[in-house]
Protein backbone atom coordinates (compact mmCIF):
# COMPACT_ATOMS: atom_id res chain seq x y z
CA UNK A 1 0.00 0.00 0.00
CA UNK A 2 1.10 3.71 -0.88
CA UNK A 3 0.62 6.24 1.40
CA UNK A 4 1.53 9.22 -0.31
CA UNK A 5 -0.15 8.18 -3.87
CA UNK A 6 0.46 11.38 -6.11
CA UNK A 7 1.07 13.70 -3.61
CA UNK A 8 3.27 16.45 -4.27
CA UNK A 9 6.03 16.86 -1.88
CA UNK A 10 8.77 19.34 -1.14
CA UNK A 11 11.85 18.27 0.54
CA UNK A 12 14.80 20.75 1.46
CA UNK A 13 17.93 19.61 1.65
CA UNK A 14 17.70 16.47 0.57
CA UNK A 15 21.31 15.37 -1.36
CA UNK A 16 22.40 13.25 1.47
CA UNK A 17 21.70 11.79 4.68
CA UNK A 18 18.47 12.13 6.22
CA UNK A 19 17.01 14.39 3.53
CA UNK A 20 17.62 11.53 0.75
CA UNK A 21 16.38 8.66 2.94
CA UNK A 22 13.23 10.96 3.23
CA UNK A 23 13.21 12.06 -0.08
CA UNK A 24 13.41 7.98 -1.51
CA UNK A 25 10.91 7.36 1.44
CA UNK A 26 8.20 9.22 0.26
CA UNK A 27 8.55 8.29 -3.72
CA UNK A 28 8.70 4.58 -2.92
CA UNK A 29 5.02 5.54 -1.33
CA UNK A 30 4.17 7.22 -4.91
CA UNK A 31 5.07 11.21 -3.93
CA UNK A 32 5.76 13.09 -6.01
CA UNK A 33 9.18 14.69 -5.05
CA UNK A 34 10.40 18.01 -6.03
CA UNK A 35 13.94 18.43 -3.39
CA UNK A 36 16.63 20.77 -2.99
CA UNK A 37 20.01 20.95 -2.67
CA UNK A 38 23.23 23.33 -2.38
CA UNK A 39 26.98 21.63 -2.65
CA UNK A 40 26.83 18.24 -5.27
CA UNK A 41 24.78 18.68 -8.43
CA UNK A 42 26.26 15.37 -9.25
CA UNK A 43 24.69 13.61 -6.43
CA UNK A 44 21.62 15.76 -6.53
CA UNK A 45 21.30 14.25 -10.22
CA UNK A 46 21.83 10.70 -9.19
CA UNK A 47 18.90 11.20 -6.64
CA UNK A 48 16.49 12.84 -8.77
CA UNK A 49 17.05 9.71 -11.38
CA UNK A 50 17.02 6.96 -8.20
CA UNK A 51 13.48 8.97 -7.67
CA UNK A 52 12.25 8.68 -11.08
CA UNK A 53 12.79 5.02 -10.53
CA UNK A 54 10.27 4.67 -8.53
CA UNK A 55 7.28 6.05 -11.17
CA UNK A 56 7.08 9.12 -10.02
CA UNK A 57 7.88 12.66 -11.18
CA UNK A 58 10.91 14.20 -9.54
CA UNK A 59 13.06 16.89 -9.61
CA UNK A 60 16.28 18.71 -8.09
CA UNK A 61 16.18 22.37 -7.59
CA UNK A 62 19.01 24.27 -6.49
CA UNK A 63 18.04 26.69 -3.71
CA UNK A 64 19.53 27.70 -0.19
CA UNK A 65 16.61 27.63 2.02
CA UNK A 66 18.43 30.22 4.32
CA UNK A 67 17.41 32.62 1.22
CA UNK A 68 13.64 33.88 1.98
CA UNK A 69 13.89 34.83 -2.62
CA UNK A 70 15.15 31.75 -3.23
CA UNK A 71 11.93 30.13 -1.16
CA UNK A 72 9.90 31.97 -2.72
CA UNK A 73 11.14 31.06 -6.54
CA UNK A 74 11.50 27.61 -5.45
CA UNK A 75 7.32 27.29 -4.75
CA UNK A 76 6.10 28.75 -7.46
CA UNK A 77 8.30 26.70 -9.96
CA UNK A 78 7.09 23.61 -8.09
CA UNK A 79 3.64 24.61 -8.13
CA UNK A 80 3.72 25.72 -11.87
CA UNK A 81 6.07 22.12 -12.02
CA UNK A 82 3.79 19.70 -10.37
CA UNK A 83 0.53 21.94 -9.71
CA UNK A 84 0.47 22.01 -5.76
CA UNK A 85 2.52 21.37 -2.87
CA UNK A 86 1.19 19.04 -0.23
CA UNK A 87 3.79 17.81 1.89
CA UNK A 88 6.89 20.08 2.93
CA UNK A 89 9.60 18.55 5.20
CA UNK A 90 11.74 21.18 6.39
CA UNK A 91 15.61 19.12 6.60
CA UNK A 92 17.90 21.42 5.18
CA UNK A 93 20.45 22.22 8.35
CA UNK A 94 23.89 22.43 9.14
CA UNK A 95 26.01 22.42 12.84
CA UNK A 96 28.63 24.75 13.42
CA UNK A 97 29.42 23.54 16.69
CA UNK A 98 32.12 25.58 19.05
CA UNK A 99 31.99 26.18 22.48
CA UNK A 100 30.23 29.79 23.55
CA UNK A 101 33.11 31.55 24.55
CA UNK A 102 34.58 30.53 20.93
CA UNK A 103 31.13 30.97 19.06
CA UNK A 104 31.87 33.89 16.45
CA UNK A 105 28.68 36.02 16.08
CA UNK A 106 29.47 34.27 12.23
CA UNK A 107 29.01 31.48 13.18
CA UNK A 108 25.39 32.06 15.24
CA UNK A 109 24.06 33.79 12.52
CA UNK A 110 25.01 30.95 10.07
CA UNK A 111 22.83 28.24 12.30
CA UNK A 112 20.36 30.23 12.90
CA UNK A 113 19.84 31.37 9.19
CA UNK A 114 20.19 27.85 8.16
CA UNK A 115 18.18 26.11 10.25
CA UNK A 116 15.41 28.04 11.85
CA UNK A 117 15.17 31.05 9.34
CA UNK A 118 14.77 28.31 6.36
CA UNK A 119 11.85 27.08 8.32
CA UNK A 120 9.55 30.62 8.24
CA UNK A 121 11.05 31.01 4.48
CA UNK A 122 9.50 27.67 3.58
CA UNK A 123 6.36 27.39 5.47
CA UNK A 124 5.63 30.57 4.96
CA UNK A 125 5.23 29.99 0.89
CA UNK A 126 4.15 26.47 0.81
CA UNK A 127 0.96 27.44 3.24
CA UNK A 128 -0.45 29.82 0.09
CA UNK A 129 -1.10 26.39 -1.95
CA UNK A 130 -1.92 24.69 1.16
CA UNK A 131 -4.37 26.86 1.87
CA UNK A 132 -6.23 26.82 -1.21
CA UNK A 133 -6.37 23.10 -1.42
CA UNK A 134 -7.81 22.98 2.49
CA UNK A 135 -4.85 20.03 3.39
CA UNK A 136 -1.49 20.17 3.81
CA UNK A 137 1.05 18.35 6.27
CA UNK A 138 4.50 20.51 7.09
CA UNK A 139 7.08 18.15 8.39
CA UNK A 140 10.00 20.16 10.56
CA UNK A 141 13.38 18.62 11.11
CA UNK A 142 14.31 19.69 15.11
CA UNK A 143 16.70 17.15 17.12
CA UNK A 144 16.75 15.79 20.69
CA UNK A 145 19.57 18.84 21.36
CA UNK A 146 16.51 21.71 20.44
CA UNK A 147 14.88 19.26 23.76
CA UNK A 148 17.43 18.79 26.11
CA UNK A 149 19.89 21.18 25.32
CA UNK A 150 24.08 19.99 24.75
CA UNK A 151 27.48 21.54 25.99
CA UNK A 152 29.14 23.05 23.05
CA UNK A 153 26.26 23.28 20.89
CA UNK A 154 23.78 26.08 22.23
CA UNK A 155 23.66 27.54 18.07
CA UNK A 156 22.03 24.18 17.26
CA UNK A 157 20.43 23.81 20.03
CA UNK A 158 18.79 27.29 19.94
CA UNK A 159 17.55 27.16 16.53
CA UNK A 160 15.95 23.72 17.04
CA UNK A 161 14.54 24.48 19.80
CA UNK A 162 13.05 27.87 18.14
CA UNK A 163 11.86 24.97 15.42
CA UNK A 164 9.54 23.73 17.98
CA UNK A 165 7.79 26.65 19.20
CA UNK A 166 7.27 27.69 15.78
CA UNK A 167 5.93 24.18 14.91
CA UNK A 168 3.40 24.55 17.84
CA UNK A 169 2.07 28.39 16.58
CA UNK A 170 2.06 26.94 13.36
CA UNK A 171 -0.41 24.19 14.08
CA UNK A 172 -2.25 26.46 15.94
CA UNK A 173 -2.48 28.63 13.30
CA UNK A 174 -3.61 26.47 10.55
CA UNK A 175 -5.72 24.22 11.90
CA UNK A 176 -8.76 25.07 11.26
CA UNK A 177 -7.64 25.21 7.46
CA UNK A 178 -6.98 21.29 7.57
CA UNK A 179 -3.03 22.03 7.04
CA UNK A 180 -0.87 20.16 9.74
CA UNK A 181 2.35 20.72 10.91
CA UNK A 182 4.86 18.83 13.11
CA UNK A 183 8.27 18.42 14.24
CA UNK A 184 10.53 15.26 14.53
CA UNK A 185 13.51 15.33 17.22
CA UNK A 186 16.28 12.66 16.09
CA UNK A 187 18.40 11.00 18.26
CA UNK A 188 21.94 10.20 16.90
CA UNK A 189 21.51 9.23 13.37
CA UNK A 190 24.40 7.48 11.74
CA UNK A 191 25.19 10.26 8.40
CA UNK A 192 28.39 11.81 7.10
CA UNK A 193 27.36 14.88 9.24
CA UNK A 194 27.92 12.89 12.67
CA UNK A 195 30.82 10.53 11.70
CA UNK A 196 32.50 11.53 14.68
CA UNK A 197 29.87 9.92 17.14
CA UNK A 198 31.64 6.59 16.23
CA UNK A 199 35.00 7.41 17.13
CA UNK A 200 36.89 7.36 19.71
CA UNK A 201 35.73 7.50 23.85
CA UNK A 202 33.40 9.35 23.01
CA UNK A 203 31.08 6.84 20.76
CA UNK A 204 31.12 4.48 24.05
CA UNK A 205 29.32 7.34 26.48
CA UNK A 206 26.90 8.22 23.31
CA UNK A 207 26.10 4.61 23.09
CA UNK A 208 25.00 4.31 26.70
CA UNK A 209 22.70 7.18 26.99
CA UNK A 210 20.49 5.37 24.25
CA UNK A 211 18.13 2.70 25.99
CA UNK A 212 17.93 0.88 22.61
CA UNK A 213 22.06 0.71 22.81
CA UNK A 214 22.29 1.62 18.93
CA UNK A 215 22.66 4.47 17.07
CA UNK A 216 19.51 5.40 14.77
CA UNK A 217 19.08 5.26 10.78
CA UNK A 218 18.38 7.94 8.42
CA UNK A 219 15.52 5.54 7.07
CA UNK A 220 14.06 5.28 10.94
CA UNK A 221 14.01 8.87 10.26
CA UNK A 222 12.59 8.69 6.83
CA UNK A 223 9.33 6.49 8.51
CA UNK A 224 8.85 8.92 10.87
CA UNK A 225 8.55 11.40 8.13
CA UNK A 226 6.63 9.44 5.83
CA UNK A 227 3.58 8.92 8.79
CA UNK A 228 3.41 12.45 9.66
CA UNK A 229 2.85 13.46 5.75
CA UNK A 230 0.53 10.58 5.56
CA UNK A 231 -2.96 10.60 6.35
CA UNK A 232 -1.85 8.06 9.27
CA UNK A 233 -1.23 10.88 10.94
CA UNK A 234 -4.66 13.12 9.91
CA UNK A 235 -5.49 14.27 13.96
CA UNK A 236 -1.62 14.78 14.67
CA UNK A 237 -0.11 18.58 14.59
CA UNK A 238 1.33 20.96 16.36
CA UNK A 239 3.62 17.63 18.19
CA UNK A 240 7.12 16.63 18.68
CA UNK A 241 8.18 13.28 17.86
CA UNK A 242 11.07 12.22 19.66
CA UNK A 243 13.10 9.60 17.14
CA UNK A 244 15.69 9.12 19.44
CA UNK A 245 16.06 5.37 20.52
CA UNK A 246 14.89 6.74 24.25
CA UNK A 247 17.48 9.12 24.63
CA UNK A 248 14.90 11.87 26.11
CA UNK A 249 13.52 9.19 28.88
Amino acid sequence: MKLLENKIAIVTGASRGIGEAIAIKLAEHGAHVAFTFLSSEEKALALESKLKGFGVKAKAYKSNAAVYAECEALVNDVTKEFGTVDVCVNNAGISKDNLLLRLTPEQWDEVIDVNLKSVYNMTKQVIRPMMKAKKGSIVNMSSIVGVSGNAGQSSYAASKAGIIGFTKSVAKELGSRNIRCNAIAPGFVETDMTHYLKEGDGAKKFLESIPLGRFGRADEIADTTLFLASDMSSYITGQVISTCGGLNI
